[in-house]
């Protein structure tokens, strides 16, 4: 019987060009069993077909769930994902994504009824100690579960006695579509036909033809579009196009799995013209006699290696805004993004760019792309993915909320139950973090849902979502647990007691209990308005009397840093390597609650201060100079910088007389530190303060310091920098430091 479903499910799919679902429930053995079975009755080769799951049980490509992002980007007839293990929102969304059209996905699950009291390997990463496994809630699967039995287009089928509780047929009306070829290039196109005769869609030829503005210095175009619409591809074929006009394009994105599609249809492109001189995967270029394209990771191509004509940025809603900003500096430059991707990506790109960009000196173009390539629209499984995975979840609209004000919203707990039972309010929870954060993902709506450590609170306006944070609970460690980290063990979801105690050596640092900041997000109608201090306030009276701190981390940009000190937040940490994917220093701050929480921040803070001059003078001496001072003024502390005499006498004679600071480098480090944490007197300019940063703190090389600063040369360079010691030997100076600055006054 099932397979005559499997069969129908097949044809129906193949017919409108759509996807189908099909879930085999029951125990692992028996699902397995009938997926391969189901497979050879759709007649899928078991080539076209990938398992992903904890063992190779079909003669296919098998990849673990771990390796679930290896799909991104390719398409296959059939993905069978194996769910009995670990049900990872984000793996989902990757299998849906990689299957083409008129194929299937199948996944193999426990008995539905059963699954959402089930625990497993996904549930285990969100049994934060000291929770315990027991304390993790099914909401997520009690969601997904609903959403598969509601869904047309989906198949369940009992794999232990073969019963079908749905076939998931459509029964849909026969179908109108135009024919790729007859699509034709634009009348006033320059680049060739055979790159116009190589799309798909007439939203490709739209996005193609836009790139060829980019010949032009000055231009900037953004490519938006949902996953499996032909973004990618369109970049390639016009990378490809640029290239054999002789431009230099450098491709961008997280990684290279990320423009893989863009490169392999440049490729096809100029292999077709018989243009290409070299190219190779493992060198990441492709050469022509007079242009080239290559690859470079986002944190690796901020400074444009190679001074490039044109950068394509992918997945660019991936990227934070000061890397993206980084990109506006070379001669042209496109954006393409992902609006709903499966991987974390959403709109928060248009709102957090978009301004840089329309204020650079680029003038902007944009594209959207809507057809999809791979399916038909309205594919009953890309539907029931975005409603499942909530890819296309919105925060309330502009009207409804830009009348608010901090004074009038109403602080509302959001317990994990009151978000499942009413899906507009987790949509515009969830839309807002989605729009807000580059980093949230599917993962994280079933970190919301069922985490026993996260809690969610937001400020409502009328009902709706105004801003919110997510909040998750950690430390409260027992001794033995502590022990174990000091020594090399890592705890699941404890952040901020895992830095403090593995690298900071630390073993106490566990002991106290507090709340992260894991994400906060302010609608973008009503942003700088205050919401978001407001929102803090009353996490910090809700839950102050009841933990020792609060904290957060986060990559460092000045006005975060400012935002996080304004609302009684401290540094304790900056990291010393990058983020991958953000490319940016990450700070550590807490806000104390407690007697327990302010000695964990006071000894923090003070060997903070205590070490990051010979911090910055070594695995941070690129960071950026304008996020240093901001992050050593917002420690906020009185102290000394304990020079002997014989230092100060260096000091005084460098700010007023002959002396060289190259003669005593740690004493010119220790006094710039002490300004910038003491906030004693009244600030240098912002240009001084830059110049103090980068030779006293960072000890770059003059020249290097001139330029970047703008001096005319290293000699100005160099008495400029005197002149910002002078008023720092005049309010920290000892007797001898006076007696020596008196003598050249």
């Amino acid at each position: 019987m099932f397979a005559e479903v499997v069969d129908a499910l097949r044809a129906e799919a193949r017919a409108t060009n759509e996807r189908r679902l099909l879930v085999f429930t029951g125990e692992p053995s028996s699902t397995r069993e009938r997926a391969a079975e189901a497979l050879d009755a759709a007649a899928i080769e078991m080539t076209d077909t990938t398992l992903i799951g904890p063992e190779n049980a079909l003669r296919c490509e098998h990849l673990s769930v771990a390796q679930s992002g290896d799909l991104l980007g390719r398409t296959r007839d059939a993905v069978v994902l194996d769910l009995h293990d670990e049900c990872r929102p984000n793996a989902i969304g990757r299998a849906v994504g990689a299957v083409d059209g008129g194929g299937l996905l199948v996944l193999l699950t426990p008995p539905l009824d059963e699954w959402p009291v089930r625990r497993d390997e996904f549930d285990e990463t969100l049994a934060v100690p000291p929770s315990s496994l027991g304390d993790v809630s099914g909401n997520f699967r009690t969601r997904l579960v609903e959403t598969l039995r509601a869904h047309p287009g989906i198949a369940i089928v009992d794999a232990d006695d073969g019963t079908v509780e749905r076939d998931g047929l459509t029964y849909p009306a026969p179908r109108c579509r135009s024919p790729n070829d007859d699509l034709a290039p634009p009348a006033d196109a320059d680049f060739s036909d055979d790159i116009y005769d190589a799309c798909l869609t007439a939203d490709q030829v739209s996005a193609v033809r836009a790139f060829e503005d980019l010949r032009t210095d000055g231009r900037a175009l953004v490519v938006e579009a949902d996953r499996g619409r032909g973004k990618s591809s369109a970049a390639g074929l016009a990378a490809a196009a640029l290239a054999l006009d002789g431009r230099h394009v450098l491709v961008t994105a997280p990684q290279y799995r990320n423009a893989a599609e863009a490169f392999a249809r440049a490729r096809e492109r100029l292999d077709d013209a018989g243009e290409t001189a070299d190219h190779t995967d493992e060198s990441r270029e492709i050469r022509t006699d007079t242009g080239r394209i290559r690859f470079r990771r986002a944190a690796e191509a901020t400074d444009l290696p190679g001074d490039p004509d044109v950068v394509v940025v992918d997945e660019a809603a991936a990227l934070p805004v000061r890397v993206l900003e980084s990109f506006l500096d070379a001669p042209a430059v496109a954006f393409a993004t992902t609006i709903h991707g499966y991987e974390g990506a959403g709109r928060g790109f248009s709102v957090r760019f978009r301004d840089r960009l329309e204020e650079s000196d680029h003038e902007m173009t944009e594209r959207t792309l809507e057809e999809p390539i791979r399916y038909a629209g309205g594919d009953p499984v890309e539907v029931w993915a975005f409603r499942t995975l909530l890819l296309d979840a919105r925060p309330a609209v502009e009207q409804v909320v830009e009348t608010a004000t901090p004074d009038a919203v109403e602080y509302t707990r959001l317990s994990a139950d009151s978000l499942l039972a009413d899906e507009h309010l987790l949509g515009e929870v969830f839309g807002l973090l989605v729009l807000a954060h580059y980093r949230t993902e599917p993962d994280d709506l079933a970190r919301l849902l069922d985490a026993p450590n996260v809690a969610v609170r937001a400020l409502t306006h009328e009902g709706n979502i105004i801003s919110v944070v997510l909040l998750a609970r950690e430390g409260g460690l027992s001794a033995e647990t502590r022990a174990g980290m000091y020594d090399g063990g890592r705890i699941r979801g404890n952040m901020l007691p895992d830095v403090l105690t593995t690298q900071l050596r630390d073993e106490s640092a566990g002991a106290p209990e507090g709340l992260r900041v894991l994400r906060i997000a302010t609608h973008h109608a009503v942003r700088s308005r205050g919401f978001g201090s407001r929102l803090l306030a009353d996490v910090r009276e809700e839950f102050g009397a009841d933990l020792d701190w609060l904290g957060v981390g986060y990559g460092a940009t000045p006005a975060l840093l400012s935002f996080w000190a304004r609302n009684g937040y401290t540094p304790v940490h900056l990291s010393t390597t990058r983020n991958d994917t953000s490319g940016e220093y990450s700070a550590l701050m807490v806000d104390p609650t407690s007697d327990a929480g302010r000695d964990l921040v006071d000894r923090h803070a003070d060997q903070f201060l205590d070490r990051i001059g010979g911090v910055l003078a070594d695995p941070l001496s690129d960071a950026d100079s304008d996020v240093v001072r901001a992050t050593l003024s917002a420690v906020d502390r009185e102290i000394d910088p304990e020079l002997a005499d014989w230092e100060w006498r260096h000091v005084a004679s460098a700010a007023f007389g002959p002396g060289l600071f190259d003669m005593a480098p740690d004493a010119y480090r220790r006094l710039a530190v002490t300004y910038f944490a003491s906030g004693r007197i009244d600030s240098l300019s912002d240009r001084r303060e830059r110049l103090l940063v980068l030779k006293a703190l960072q000890g770059r090389p003059w020249d290097e310091v001139a330029e970047g600063l703008g001096y005319h040369s290293t000699a100005q360079c160099m008495r400029a920098l005197g002149d910002a010691l002078e008023p720092l030997v005049d309010a920290f100076g000892s007797e001898a430091a006076i007696r020596e600055a008196d003598r050249y006054r």
